[in-house]
C-alpha cells in the first residue's frame, strides 16, 4: 500500500474547497470603501502654544480643598462628594459603559447553548407527510447542545470590544470631571458665603457708623451748631443702609439654598461659622501654563477616548465588508415519540464552518461606515475644541490671579488713604471747620473701599478654586500613548 494514497484520494475533495475560499477572498476584494476617509486631525501641544520643553513639576493634590485650611470646607465637600445626586447620574453612566463593554467582550468568545423542545402534534394526511405519521397525532421532541463561535478574521469584533472600552473609559474620565466640578462648585459657593457674610458686616458697620453720625449731628443741632437740613441729610442715610443689609441678607440665603443643593439637602438649616476671607489660604503656585496639561484634564481624557471609540467604530465598520466566517456545532437526541428520545438511533450531530459575505447590499455598509467616519470626525473635533478650551480657561485664570493681585495693592493704598481722609472729614466736622456733607462723601469713598477689598479677597480664593480646577485638581489621564503629552 502507498503512503501517498490518501493524500491523493482527499486531493479531488481539497480542490473545490480552496478554489471556492479563493472565490470568496477575491470577491471581498472587491469590496469598494474607496473615497471614505476621515478630514479632522487632533491637535497637538505645539499647535496650543503648550511649552515644547517640560515646564517646572507642578503637583495638584486630589483634594486640593483641604489646603486652605479650612475643615468646615472639607466637611462640605466631602458630604457633597457622597449625597450630590448629580454625581450619582454620572456613576451610573459609567456603570452602564462599563456592563455595554462587558457585554460585547462576552460576544467575542464561543457560545454554547441547551435546546429541549417537546411538541405534540396532529400531521396532515394530505401533505408531504408519508405514512404512518401522515393524519396522526405524535409527540416528538429534541435535546440539543448547540455551539457557535465567530473567528474574528478580520478583526471586527476586535474593534468594537475597543470601542466598547473606549466608551467606558470616557465614562470613567467623565465622572471624574463630574466629581471635580462638584468640589470646585462647593467651595466657590462656600467663598460666596464667606464674601456676602463680610459684606453684610461691612453693612452693619456702616448703619453703626451713620447712627453715631445721627447722634453727633443731633448734638450739633440742639446747640444750634447745625440746622435741619443736616438733620434730615443724615437721617436719610439710615434707610439706605438697611436696605443694603436686608439685600445682603436675602443673598445669603440663596447662597445658603445653593450650597444645599450641592450637598444633596435643600431646605435644610444650615449651621456653619463663617470665617473671615483672609483666614483662608492661598494653595494656587501655578504662574505659566504646564506643557502636561493635556494629560492632567478629565474632560479632555474623555474627549480624547472619545475618538478612540469612534476610531475603533470606523474600523469595526471597514471590516464589515470582509466575509465573516463562524464555526457551527450541535450534539443531541430527537425522535418523534417522546418514549424514543434518549433511546438507540436518535443521536444526532454536526459541525462545520458558517461563511457569510455581503455582496450587493444597496450600499448599506459604505452608508454605515460614512456615517461612522463622520462621527470619528465630529469626536475629533470635539476633542480639539476641549482642548483649545482648557489652554484658554487655565490662561484667563493664571491672567486673572496676576491681575487680582496686583488690583488688591492698590486696592489696600487707596482704602487706607480714604479712611484716613475720612477721619479727617469727621474731625472737622465737629470742630466746626467743615460741613457734613464732606463727611458724607468722605464715608462713601471708604465703603466703597471697604466693599471693593471684599470682593477682591473672595475673587482671589473664587479664582484659585477655578485654577484648580482648569488645572485638572490632580487627575493623571490614561490616555493612548500617541495623544498622551509629555
Amino acid at each position: 500500500m502507498r503512503l501517498d494514497s490518501p493524500s491523493r484520494a482527499a486531493r479531488p475533495r481539497l480542490i473545490p474547497s480552496a478554489l471556492l475560499l479563493l472565490a470568496v477572498l477575491g470577491l471581498s476584494a472587491c469590496a469598494d470603501m474607496s473615497g471614505i476617509q476621515p478630514h479632522a486631525a487632533l491637535r497637538d501641544a505645539a499647535s496650543l502654544g503648550l511649552p515644547a520643553e517640560a515646564s517646572p513639576p507642578l503637583t495638584v493634590d486630589a483634594q486640593w480643598w483641604r489646603e486652605f485650611g479650612d475643615l468646615q470646607l472639607n466637611r462640605l465637600v466631602d458630604e457633597a462628594l457622597v449625597s450630590n445626586p448629580s454625581l450619582k447620574i454620572v456613576q451610573a453612566r459609567l456603570a452602564r459603559a462599563q456592563a455595554g463593554a462587558e457585554l460585547t467582550q462576552a460576544a467575542t468568545g464561543p457560545q454554547l447553548n441547551a435546546t429541549l423542545d417537546a411538541t405534540r402534534q396532529q400531521y396532515t394526511a394530505n401533505g408531504a407527510v408519508p405514512p404512518p405519521l401522515a393524519g396522526t397525532v405524535r409527540e416528538s421532541g429534541t435535546a440539543q447542545l448547540s455551539g457557535n463561535w465567530e473567528l474574528d478574521f478580520f478583526g471586527k469584533n476586535r474593534a468594537a470590544l475597543e470601542a466598547a472600552l473606549g466608551s467606558a473609559r470616557a465614562a470613567q474620565a467623565d465622572a471624574e470631571a463630574a466629581r471635580m466640578l462638584l468640589a470646585s462648585n462647593v467651595a466657590r459657593s462656600y467663598f460666596q458665603l464667606l464674601r456676602l457674610n463680610e459684606q453684610l458686616g461691612v453693612a452693619h458697620r456702616l448703619l453703626a457708623q451713620r447712627t453715631q453720625a445721627l447722634r453727633l449731628v443731633q448734638d450739633r443741632v440742639n446747640a444750634g451748631l447745625d440746622t435741619r437740613l443736616e438733620l434730615r441729610q443724615s437721617e436719610g442715610t439710615l434707610p439706605d443702609a438697611r436696605l443694603q443689609i436686608e439685600t445682603l441678607q436675602e443673598q445669603l440665603t440663596l447662597a445658603r439654598n445653593a450650597l444645599n443643593a450641592l450637598l444633596g439637602q435643600p431646605n435644610r438649616p444650615l449651621a456653619l461659622d463663617l470665617p473671615a476671607l483672609s483666614a483662608i489660604k492661598n494653595i494656587a503656585n501655578a504662574t505659566t501654563l504646564p506643557s502636561d496639561l493635556l494629560g492632567r484634564r478629565a474632560d479632555i481624557a474623555a474627549a480624547r477616548w472619545r475618538v478612540e471609540a469612534a476610531t475603533q467604530d470606523v474600523s469595526s465598520a471597514r471590516s464589515q465588508f470582509y466575509p465573516n466566517v463562524n464555526l457551527v456545532a450541535f450534539a443531541g437526541f430527537s425522535s418523534i415519540g417522546l418514549d424514543r428520545l434518549l433511546g438507540a438511533g436518535s443521536e444526532q450531530w454536526g459541525v462545520g464552518p458558517a461563511l457569510r459575505l455581503p455582496l450587493f447590499d444597496g450600499g448599506r455598509l459604505r452608508a454605515n461606515l460614512r456615517g461612522k467616519t463622520v462621527d470619528m470626525d465630529i469626536a475629533i473635533e470635539s476633542y480639539n475644541a476641549a482642548v483649545i478650551d482648557a489652554v484658554r480657561e487655565v490662561a484667563d485664570q493664571l491672567a486673572s490671579r496676576q491681575a487680582i493681585n496686583r488690583q488688591q495693592v492698590e486696592q489696600q493704598a487707596a482704602q487706607s488713604f480714604a479712611e484716613n481722609a475720612y477721619e479727617i472729614a469727621v474731625q472737622r466736622y465737629e470742630a466746626g471747620l467743615g460741613n457734613y456733607l464732606q463727611v458724607l462723601t468722605a464715608e462713601t469713598t471708604v465703603l466703597n473701599q471697604r466693599r471693593q477689598g471684599v470682593d477682591l479677597a473672595a475673587r482671589a480664593l473664587d479664582t484659585q478654586v477655578a485654577l484648580m480646577r482648569a488645572l485638572g485638581g490632580g487627575y493623571r489621564a490614561d490616555l493612548p500613548s500617541n495623544t498622551a503629552q509629555k
